[in-house]
C-alpha cells in the first residue's frame, strides 16, 4: 500500500501513536475510490441494535443480510465499514481483506429507558476480526455520561496499545437537553471536542443546526462573531473544535432524507473542512442499485467534480 502525502501529513497529527495504529489509519484513509485523499465516506450498520430489524431493514429487505452490506462498501468503493460484532462476524471470512472494518463496540436499543449503552464487543474481538479500528458512542448530557466515557477511555487505551485506531461517535443526548439542543450549533462542537480530549482518531457528530443551547457559550458566539449563517461555516466551526482541523472529523446522514438534502449536506461538509460522510440509512434503506448511484455522487462530491 502506497501512501500519498496527504495521508502522511494527517498521520503525522497522530504524534503519541504506534505505528500499528498509523497503518490501521492508513488503511481506512488508502481505501476505496477516496483513497489517499484525506477524504472518507464510511457505511454504518449498527442502526438494527438500536431501532430493531424491521424498522432498520424492512425498506429494502435483501439489508438483513450482513453480507449485503459489505458487498455494498464494496463495490461502492468505500473507505470502511463499521457494523457490530455479529454483523462483522457473519462476513468476516468471505470479505477478509475486503475493506477496512470498524468495530462497534457498544450499542443502545429501543427497548431501555435509560440514555447509556451497552458494551458488547471487546479490542480482543477487533483483533481477531482482523478490524482497523473500534468504534464507541459517548452520549454528552446523559445522566450515564461519565460511565461511558470512562468505558471508552479504558478500551482506547487497549486498542491504541494493540495498534488499533479509535473511532468516537459523540452524540449529545439525554439528561435535560432538549431535542433542538441535541444538534445545537455549540453543542455538537462541545462534543466533537470532547470525543477529540477523550483520544478519539476519528470523530463522528451530526451536522450542527443555527440553534445555540447553552446561555454561557451563547454569548461567546454572538460577542465573537463566529460564523453560523451556512452549514458549511458551522462545519468549520466543528472542524476546528477539533484541535484546529487535527483530528479527522466524518459527520454522520442522520435520518432519511430525500437525495438533493443528501447531496447538500455532503457539499457542506467537503466545504466546510470536513473529513466526509458516515452514513447508513440514507444508503442501505434504498434499493441496492439507487444507493450505490447515491454513493457515486456523494464520493464525486468529495473528489470536487458535483
Amino acid at each position: 500500500m502506497k501512501v500519498t502525502q496527504k495521508v502522511k501529513k494527517i498521520l503525522d497529527n497522530y504524534e503519541s501513536d504506534c505505528p500499528g495504529t498509523k497503518a490501521n489509519l492508513a488503511r481506512i484513509l488508502m481505501n476505496g475510490r477516496l483513497g489517499g485523499s484525506g477524504k472518507l465516506v464510511i457505511l454504518p450498520v449498527d442502526q438494527g441494535f438500536e431501532h430493531g430489524p424491521a424498522r432498520s431493514f424492512a425498506p429494502n429487505p435483501d439489508a438483513y443480510d450482513p453480507h449485503y452490506h459489505f458487498q455494498l462498501a464494496i463495490d461502492a468503493g468505500l473507505s470502511a465499514y463499521a457494523a457490530p460484532l455479529g454483523m462483522i462476524e457473519a462476513g468476516a471470512d468471505s470479505f477478509a481483506g475486503a475493506i477496512p472494518t470498524i468495530l462497534k463496540v457498544n450499542s443502545a436499543n429501543s427497548l431501555s429507558r435509560n440514555k447509556d449503552q451497552a458494551v458488547h464487543g471487546s479490542v480482543k474481538d477487533a483483533l481477531r476480526l482482523g478490524c482497523s479500528a473500534i468504534g464507541f458512542t459517548i452520549y454528552p448530557a446523559s445522566d450515564d455520561q461519565y460511565e461511558m466515557m470512562e468505558e471508552i477511555r479504558a478500551l482506547a487505551e487497549e486498542a491504541k496499545a494493540n495498534g488499533l485506531a479509535v473511532v468516537v461517535w459523540s452524540y449529545p443526548r439525554g439528561g435535560d437537553l432538549t431535542k433542538e439542543g441535541e444538534t445545537a450549533y455549540d453543542v455538537c462542537a462541545y462534543a466533537a471536542h470532547m470525543a477529540a480530549l477523550i483520544g478519539a482518531h476519528i470523530i463522528k457528530v451530526k451536522p450542527p443546526s443555527t440553534h445555540l443551547y447553552l446561555d454561557a457559550a451563547k454569548k461567546v458566539y454572538e460577542a465573537r462573531k463566529i460564523a453560523s449563517a451556512t452549514l458549511s461555516e458551522r462545519i468549520a466551526h466543528v472542524v476546528q473544535s477539533c484541535f484546529s482541523g487535527r483530528r479527522l472529523v466524518v459527520f454522520s446522514g442522520g435520518e432519511a432524507k430525500d437525495l438533493e438534502g443528501v447531496y447538500n449536506e455532503a457539499r457542506a461538509v467537503r466545504d466546510g473542512g470536513g473529513t466526509g460522510s458516515i452514513i447508513g440509512r440514507n444508503t442501505f434503506q434504498r434499493p441496492r442499485a439507487e444507493a450505490l448511484e447515491m454513493l457515486d455522487k456523494i464520493i464525486q462530491i468529495y473528489q470536487g467534480k458535483l
